[in-house]
């Protein structure tokens, strides 16, 4: 990924602030009795909020805030990207909306490499040819049209103002449009929004995106065809061609949401409702809990030596399935009923050494038990137990950092999702292999993992959180502080956390995770423990109480966490 040393810089500073922030003592989760909205924006969870008090249930407030947060948290939140949606309605239904972004009509495998099969650096992820499909926009409108309640024009209107009016910026909106200034510099119509006559904008001064308006206007009286077909359509098409990208009408055209069940598991007597491929996310949470469930975490302690390490290989293990295996279910024949399997992860275990760490390059396909970020999340429930958990994304912040002339419209840049060559790495440093290559129409495989956690039958958790490949590993550790160490949910997303994915051999650490004499037996152990990356962003709910054994508060029943690592966001409700 290309980053100036100025963005470098400002995410280690936030990584290490956010990091002490963390360990620090954590507020009490958010009450409410009737409902509960958390997102990575301030007015994009009033805006929910808002939704639930005039009547509408959890999906049209997941609607409302997804338009909204396309105009006032632009870095992740958008029209040009795609996502998932995780549902458990009132009556016990689960279902799962896949929205993700597709690679062209014109997609090659080789598109990315150079005459001698190298890989031409930033390519896949700056610029139009980095743009996969849009998918938000369709997934908003089949969710609204199929399990909402309200009128379009009511759940859009919100965003539509924002736009239209503006909104005033407070730190933590200009934080994130700083990290990318220089990219905005490099294309007219970003500049034009996101610059404030060629400058950064300050605290306090306002963000209005007239453009925008116009197309989320164009969305509120047509629906989706406002956004893929007519003037909206062509402007997208007309910017990608200009700018040597490979999107065409039909492309437009030919989009479609799937609707599909989602992947479920158990653990601890909870059930874990979460994504599909094209999303890893719900298979790999489902075999990292599969593989700790036999070991007795709880009595060896939070942060002890011992339960780190079996839930570092844990994490080993399961993304060596992840890189390896999972792809478009349209394109690849996913083995989950083998990597769900409780007797799978009985094997892994068999595999994981309980004094010392395994060696990622020894640990792959055809070698027993294995066989040959950035994005935004917002979770919600409503007073009948409507549960939504969303996570959508432009994949970097601000996408390919190109907007479409005329639209307001950031594209994405998920084609580096795909495996762009064998061996080599994406933006997130994963190593990926063939099931995820590119190809015409399809989905590259994402990490993405909105998730819903039930006890029996009824939503006890909603959580998600933007970050790559690191979401997974936030979202299992955030269910495992729960379930298993019994913090309250504010505590569980506080706490700080350490990723392990495979490949590179190094688990990232937050400052304050571990203890020095923790450290000191884990490194003694073989484990490569390296610095914290950028900041996740769990936005998560509690339902019933605020810890998983605990009581509620009064006549409360939703207690929402709002993670602080970003200065942004809010947990609330009514």
């Amino acid at each position: 990924m290309q980053v100036s040393l100025i963005r470098q810089s400002l995410a280690f500073s936030i990584a290490i602030a956010v990091s002490c922030t963390a360990h620090a003592a954590s507020q009490a989760p958010v009450a409410a009795e009737h409902g509960m909205v958390v997102t990575a924006q301030h007015l994009a969870t009033k805006v929910g909020v808002d939704i639930l008090k005039k009547g509408g249930n959890a999906i049209d407030a997941a609607v409302a805030v997804g338009y909204a947060l396309a105009v006032v948290y632009p870095a992740a939140g958008n029209l040009g990207g795609g996502g998932f949606m995780t549902i458990q309605l009132a009556d016990g239904r689960k279902t799962f909306l896949d929205f993700r972004e597709k690679a062209p009509l014109a997609a090659t495998a080789n598109m990315y490499l150079d005459a001698k099969g190298e890989v031409i650096k930033g390519l896949s992820s700056k610029g139009y040819l980095a743009s996969g499909v849009p998918g938000s926009v369709a997934g908003m409108e089949y969710a609204l049209a199929k399990y909402g309640t309200m009128k379009r024009q009511m759940v859009m209107a919100p965003a539509v103002a924002y736009a239209q009016g503006g909104f005033v910026l407070d730190e933590g909106d200009v934080d994130m449009l700083t990290t990318a200034t220089e990219d905005f510099r490099q294309d007219a119509p970003s500049a034009a929004i996101f610059l404030n006559k060629g400058e950064p904008f300050k605290p306090g001064q306002v963000l209005a995106q007239k453009d925008l308006a116009k197309t989320l206007l164009q969305i509120s009286r047509y629906g989706a065809d406002g956004f893929y077909k007519g003037p909206v359509g062509k402007a997208l098409v007309a910017a990608s061609q200009a700018g040597k990208g490979i999107l065409t009408q039909a492309d437009l055209d030919q989009y479609k949401v799937r609707e599909m069940a989602p992947v479920e598991c158990d653990y601890r007597g909870y059930h874990i409702v979460s994504a599909p491929p094209p999303s890893s996310g719900g298979v790999v949470i489902c075999e990292i809990l599969n593989i700790v469930e036999a070991y007795p975490l709880k009595e060896l302690g939070y942060g002890s030596a011992q339960g780190v390490h079996y839930q570092i290989e844990a994490m080993r293990h399961s993304y060596v399935d992840r890189n390896s295996y999972l792809g478009d279910p349209d394109f690849v024949k996913n083995p989950l009923d083998r990597l769900l399997d409780k007797g799978y992860a009985a094997k892994v275990r068999a595999a994981i050494d309980p004094a010392k760490a395994g060696v990622s390059k020894d640990i792959k396909p055809g070698v027993a038990p294995h066989e040959g970020s950035n994005t935004t999340h917002y979770s919600i429930v409503d007073k009948d137990g409507n549960a939504v958990s969303v996570t959508y994304t432009l994949n970097d912040w601000f996408g390919a950092k190109v907007t479409a002339a005329t639209t307001g419209v950031l594209m994405n840049d998920e084609m580096d999702d795909f495996t762009v060559k064998v061996g080599v790495p994406n933006m997130y440093g994963l190593v990926q292999g063939q099931a995820n290559s590119v190809a015409p129409g399809k989905r590259p495989l994402s990490s993405m993992a909105p998730t819903i956690v039930t006890r029996d039958g009824k939503p006890f958790m909603v959580v998600g959180t933007p970050g790559g490949s690191r979401i997974i590993t936030a979202v299992t550790l955030t269910i495992m502080n729960v379930i298993d160490y019994g913090m309250n949910i504010q505590e569980a997303v506080d706490a700080p956390r350490f990723h392990q994915q495979w490949l590179p051999d190094v688990t990232n650490v937050e400052i304050n995770a571990l203890g020095p004499d923790t450290r000191k037996i884990l490194t003694a152990m073989g484990h490569n423990l390296g610095a914290p990356q950028p900041a996740n962003h769990i936005a998560a709910i509690l339902v019933g109480a605020p810890t998983a054994d605990g009581k509620p508060r009064g006549a409360n029943k939703f207690y929402g966490a709002n993670d602080p690592r970003r200065n942004s966001g809010l947990a609330l409700g009514f």
